[in-house]
């Protein structure tokens, strides 16, 4: 029998470990033969040489995360992630920006695009609050999704507005023009890495 022969409908009983009694007819069970432990410690191996999954981190956010008029690659989050991986990081950068969001949108589908395997969430609450006359609720807002977050264990690196001053913009005067969302991710990199460990 091979090695996974008890994995293939054998016994952990076979070669002699079931025994009948002789005057009552019973059946008295030996502790697991050598084979059958030996199969088990086989796939105990083969399930830790398993590659581990990336780590996930969500960039959560409005149209900045989003990377609002430019080509897909180009957004900060995918940015990241290739810095990341540079860096030897087994991670997934996911972008979870929606153009014209608000903090309490962000709030709403935070459930639904932070899964189990995240690790990071990088919040960028924008400036759609205040455009949208709801600048009231955003201190409310964004604490709110930061307890939820901590309560997973899922670390938080904050993404504020000023953090996308001084560089390049496109012709709307907002957002960011390529080079800029690579600055931007630069700039990320460091916290995201040190969060990650």
């Amino acid at each position: 029998m091979g090695l996974f022969g008890c994995l293939a409908g054998a016994s952990p009983y076979s070669d002699g470990a079931i025994t009948r009694g002789s005057s009552m007819g019973q059946h008295s069970r030996q502790p697991f033969t050598g084979r059958y432990r030996a199969a088990l410690a086989a796939l105990a191996f083969l399930a830790s040489a398993l590659p581990a999954a990336a780590a996930e981190v969500v960039a959560l956010g409005a149209s900045q995360t989003y990377g609002k008029g430019v080509a897909r690659g180009e957004d900060y989050p995918s940015r990241l992630q290739v810095l990341l991986r540079e860096q030897g990081l087994k991670v997934s950068v996911r972008n979870a920006g929606v153009n014209g969001d608000t903090t309490a949108g962000m709030r709403a589908r935070l459930p639904s695009v932070v899964g189990a395997d995240t690790r990071v969430v990088i919040l960028q609450p924008g400036g759609n609050d205040k455009m949208k006359g709801q600048a009231d609720q955003t201190s409310s807002n964004v604490s709110a999704m930061k307890a939820e977050l901590e309560a997973r264990h899922i670390k938080v690196v904050m993404l504020p507005n000023h953090a996308f001053a001084g560089y390049p913009r496109q012709a709307d005067g907002q957002h960011l023009l390529p080079d800029g969302y690579k600055a931007v991710a630069a700039q990320l990199a460091p916290q995201v890495a040190a969060a990650l460990k």
